[in-house]
């Protein structure tokens, strides 16, 4: 049991995942054919990645949802206050991770890179 006041919970029809991330009010599962499907909050567009396809890993947190597609790219959606969702340009990632306001990839040079607020908004108070 848990809190399923936007319906992030509403998991029980979902067939053929291989793998499943959660969002502060979101869920979200990849499919064995490499599509995605979330249920719960989508304010943000979190919720949007219907359209998905060679998708082979997911990450979520916060208001944003995060793909790895076949080819090494990334796609994201959601709330993009601070440039989480800014990931287009990357290439030869191998896995992704959300952050509440960042996203990182890595590389397969073992590298890292990050999609996050600009340095002079890191004392701003959110909350």
């Amino acid at each position: 049991m848990g809190n399923n006041s936007n319906g992030q919970c509403n998991v029980s029809s979902w067939t053929n995942i291989v793998q499943i991330a959660a969002g502060y009010d979101h869920t979200v599962g990849r499919k064995s054919d490499g599509t995605v499907v979330a249920v719960g909050n989508n304010s943000s567009g979190q919720c949007t990645v219907g359209s998905w396809t060679n998708i082979t890993k997911v990450a979520a947190n916060g208001w944003h949802t995060v793909g790895l597609k076949s080819n090494g790219t990334v796609v994201a959606v959601g709330l993009n206050w601070f440039g989480q969702c800014d990931v287009g340009s990357w290439t030869n990632i191998t896995t992704v991770a959300a952050g509440g306001w960042h996203t990182l990839g890595l590389k397969s040079d073992g590298t890292v890179v990050a999609a996050s607020w600009d340095a002079e908004l890191a004392n701003w108070n959110l909350f």
